[in-house]
């Protein structure tokens, strides 16, 4: 049985106000001494929040050795269904992807999968869901700046926050602008030194929902580096979406260990 790379699985997926916030003034730079709870709060009530959201993206993907571009066509419907399309010409792969199950096949070597976010947890040592691959789309943090303890870290640029973790198997940090207060770069450290970097340097306003206009993912694992630019070309809200989905037969399944 195959195993995917934490990565390899990203690019398999992506290509087959609780409270008022205190106000915080944007700054030129970090302010040293503004509490961790006043910039959590604040941070929080610029993340964008959408219903349902369609978009058309460019897909570059370069290991080094070779280099593709796709097309993705995604819609989005908040906290339930994630749909992806991907075509190169043609169609090639279907995802399909909700709080409870992952379902995808691709063309080429006509393979799918189905199965749930706790198998693929399982695997790769995390504890991620719906919830944090929606946020990764919409350029927040893949943690949910309400819930658990922050910590900040010093840093000359940015506003850096990282969860108070007990346990944890995987270490995440967030950057975020001091200007705009929304998010520059998340990482994300794994058991074994392996680092997942999810950068967002361009961002767009779509009918005043602060969305990224370019997503940069590199993964590195120590011998390869991988990365996976996504390029928003097309954004909108529709008041509803369809999302059809199902595996052609005959397709061989995928099954994790």
């Amino acid at each position: 049985m195959k195993k995917y790379s934490i990565f390899g699985l990203l690019v398999w997926v992506l290509l087959v106000q609780g409270c008022k916030a205190v106000p915080v003034l944007p700054s030129r730079a970090p302010l040293k001494n503004l509490a961790t709870k006043e910039l959590v709060r604040t941070i929080d009530t610029r993340q964008p929040k959408v219903k349902n959201m369609r978009a058309r993206i460019k897909a570059v993907y370069n290991d080094g050795k070779r280099k593709q571009t796709v097309v993705l066509q995604m819609r989005l419907e908040h906290e339930a269904k994630l749909w992806l399309s991907a075509s190169m010409l043609i169609p090639i792969a279907k995802a399909l992807i909700t709080p409870e199950q992952i379902q995808f096949y691709e063309k080429f070597q006509k393979t799918s999968f189905s199965g749930d976010f706790e198998g693929l947890n399982a695997i790769f040592q995390t504890n991620f869901g719906f919830d944090e691959l929606e946020r990764l789309f919409l350029g927040a943090p893949v943690l949910n700046l309400k819930q658990g303890r922050w910590k900040r870290i010093n840093h000359p640029d940015f506003y850096v926050l990282s969860p108070v973790l007990k346990g944890a198997q995987f270490t995440p940090s967030f950057f975020f602008d001091p200007t705009t207060f929304m998010l520059r770069e998340q990482r994300v450290v794994f058991p074994g030194g392996a680092t997942l970097t999810m950068r967002y340097p361009a961002r767009q306003k779509i009918e005043d929902t602060p969305l990224p206009s370019l997503i940069q993912l590199s993964f590195f694992d120590g011998k390869q580096f991988q990365t996976l630019d996504l390029e928003y070309t097309r954004v909108d809200f529709p008041k509803k979406l369809t999302f059809p989905f199902q595996i052609p037969e005959g397709y061989k399944a995928i099954q994790t260990p």
